[in-house]
């Protein structure tokens, strides 16, 4: 597989920052450094292989996939494929799935945006083997949201972010002029009847709030608060909360006795537009 020259263009070597080339094997900096491409098509760039605690494990990649499978997460695809598609600017460029996981926001993304090319970056190796088959236009690459991004500076057009970790200044590093973050975070209800079923965690008010104190430079385009309700079966329930935060907080046998019940899906989605300078 040849990855595309916009994607090759906009990577970097995270041991010395410099461009890299695609290879037989993987990719390479001018340096020398290598990172070789996993049998799955996968490439990490990451410094070390010191061991992190942050990845999510590939029992709660797995129950995200079914979950995302079995469409119960298609309205909140469909809604950050919306609004990749109304800040997107021309016809080509490049988006940035950062902690995409399985890469299925990310293919929901480029659904919508033709002739452009994808990244789905995530940590944990689970995730990246399915990422690496998202979508034809997609590449997956192995790096860590919460530290600097083997990108280079305005490399990206637009940089999708759907429940994931993000340092700011990193995300305002790789974000081209006029280029878009587009955030999709719980409200409040979120899970709300299955999160008390459980004792488990709950979501926090104020996330719009600290989005745009955290990103003063940023001018708010579009937003779009998605509400639904959910009739889960009971490996759905399961499911849900396996896949994410809850998945360290409650109990197995709590989790193993849960039936099928309704709960509520409720995100909203922002898009957030840098000034063209």
């Amino acid at each position: 597989m040849t990855w595309p020259a916009r994607i090759l263009s906009a990577l970097r070597c995270p041991v010395c920052a410099a461009p890299v080339a695609e290879t037989a094997s993987g990719l390479r900096c001018e340096a020398g450094h290598t990172f070789d491409r996993a049998r799955r098509g996968y490439v990490t760039l990451r410094a070390g292989h010191a061991k992190t605690l942050n990845a999510d494990t590939a029992e709660m990649v797995a129950a995200r996939e079914r979950l995302q499978s079995g469409g119960w997460y298609a309205p909140v695809a469909d809604a950050a494929a919306r609004a990749v598609a109304q800040v997107a600017r021309g016809g080509r460029g490049l988006v940035l799935d950062l902690a995409g996981g399985t890469g299925y926001y990310a293919a929901a993304a480029l659904d919508a945006l033709p002739g452009w090319d994808g990244i789905a970056m995530d940590l944990a190796t689970p995730a990246l083997k399915r990422a690496a088959r998202a979508h034809p236009r997609c590449v997956a690459v192995g790096g860590d949201a919460l530290r600097t991004l083997p990108l280079a500076d305005a490399s990206v057009d637009i940089v999708l972010s759907v429940f994931g970790p993000r340092v700011p200044s990193e995300v305002m590093r790789v974000l081209a002029p006029g280029g878009a973050l587009v955030v999709v975070t719980p409200l409040p209800q979120h899970l709300r009847e299955l999160v008390e079923a459980v004792d488990g965690v709950h979501v926090h008010e104020g996330k719009s709030e600290r989005l745009a104190a955290q990103y003063p430079q940023l001018e708010r385009a579009v937003s779009e608060d998605v509400v639904a309700t959910l009739a889960l079966t009971a490996d759905a329930a399961r499911d849900v909360l396996a896949m994410g935060p809850n998945a360290h907080h409650v109990a197995a046998d709590d989790l193993a006795s849960l039936g099928a019940r309704e709960t509520t899906l409720a995100v909203r989605v922002e898009s957030l537009v840098a000034p063209r300078r």
